[in-house]
């Protein structure tokens, strides 16, 4: 009903539901232990890049999540491509060719290398290097990651989840960030080749899920399909916005057209950070039906207003409460006073699922979990 812009009993809960509505590990086992609830995770990390934990079944029906996720794994055969040096750091090669390692010491992964860094453009790159195939074998990675996650869709918003970051993130990742910045300009060419083979990369990702999902005959339960990609900044788009409807908006068009050709009655959702208000129309036009995480603290995003002006053709899910300032670093009754506000405008007429603006982070208090989730049990009600 809310993703339909209708009011159901209560405004839905979604905590793992993707890998960017989730908890990282030392975040979750923190709250968990403040109310004896059981600690566990199932598939290890869905995303160890992030940290992202999926709480067991257990526990997410005790926190009343009405979402359930299902899709691989951030990182192919994680466990096996990991190595740990004798200091304990850990270290991989992802299948994008893109270096990772974690220090004792951190609590995520950092990336130190990039496959396309050393070449004098992405058109010099494409020539000796491609975007990884998805074919048989990630496929069948993918197949061991879904059947657990199938079982526990009950009667639950299912979530088909993607299998990498958006357009725009792998594209800087596979260049460096600071070299793709200077081929938009230098070498659009490149940049635009570089997005359709990311682009091509996940219609082939999308179609094995949804056909694996058909022949599992589960079609049914799959309400939302989530896409990604961050093109704000907190004060602005990471490029003109022009340039993103040149770049990168037409690619997530066709992804789009092709996710609800495959499954018709899909909402798809987007996940984009930062002050992205001038091209929310453009993404509209797209296909796009839910937008998250609903940055409220960046420019030009404020709350009122994207209710008011894109209410009737986007559902808002997100935005619940700001996770750089107030749920981390805020007391339990300014959690629980920001969480009550946001209810307030968000939660009429439907269009609204409750989930923090992003993960919560590992440095988010238990109390401040538990304030936030409290005051959504109490005052998130129609």
């Amino acid at each position: 009903m809310a993703i339909n812009h209708k009011e159901p009993d209560h405004v839905p809960y979604d905590l793992a539901g993707t890998t960017v509505t989730g908890i990282c590990k030392q975040a979750f086992l923190n709250a968990m232990k403040e109310r004896g609830l059981s600690t566990d995770y199932d598939q290890a990390l869905c995303d160890p890049i992030q940290q992202i934990v999926t709480p067991a079944e257990e526990t997410l029906l005790k926190l009343k999540v009405d979402t359930r996720r299902i899709g691989t794994r951030r990182v192919l055969d994680y466990e096996k491509i990991r190595t740990v040096d004798a200091d304990g750091k850990m270290s991989l090669v992802d299948n994008w060719g893109c270096g990772w390692s974690m220090s004792t010491h951190e609590i995520y992964y950092s990336q130190f290398s990039s496959p396309l860094k050393g070449y004098d453009s992405i058109t010099e790159g494409l020539e000796h290097w491609h975007v990884p195939d998805w074919g048989e074998k990630e496929i069948a990675i993918m197949e061991k990651d879904l059947e657990p996650l199938a079982e526990r869709l009950g009667d639950f918003c299912g979530i088909a989840d993607r299998n990498c970051a958006g357009i725009t993130e792998m594209s800087t990742r596979v260049r460096s960030h600071e070299l793709w910045y200077m081929d938009t300009l230098m070498d659009p060419d490149g940049v635009n080749a570089l997005a359709d083979e990311v682009a091509e990369h996940k219609i082939k990702y999308w179609t094995s899920l949804f056909d694996w999902i058909k022949k599992r005959g589960i079609a049914d339960k799959i309400l939302v399909a989530s896409e990604a990609d961050d093109l704000g900044t907190q004060v602005s788009t990471l490029i003109d916005p022009d340039q993103l409807r040149d770049f990168v908006i037409p690619k997530f068009k066709r992804i789009f057209t092709s996710i609800k050709q495959q499954m018709p009655g899909i909402k798809v959702f987007m996940h984009s950070c930062g002050s992205i208000r001038p091209i929310i129309p453009d993404l509209i036009e797209a296909g796009l039906d839910i937008l998250n995480p609903v940055q409220f603290t960046a420019k030009d995003m404020e709350l009122k207003g994207l209710k008011n002006d894109f209410g009737k053709d986007l559902v808002f899910w997100g935005g619940g409460v700001d996770t750089q300032s107030t749920l981390c670093k805020g007391t339990p009754e300014e959690v629980s006073d920001q969480v009550k506000r946001i209810l307030d405008i968000m939660a009429p007429g439907g269009g609204f699922v409750f989930t923090p603006v992003h993960n919560v982070q590992n440095d988010v208090p238990a109390a401040n979990f538990w304030a936030m989730w409290d005051t959504l049990q109490e005052y998130g009600k129609y």
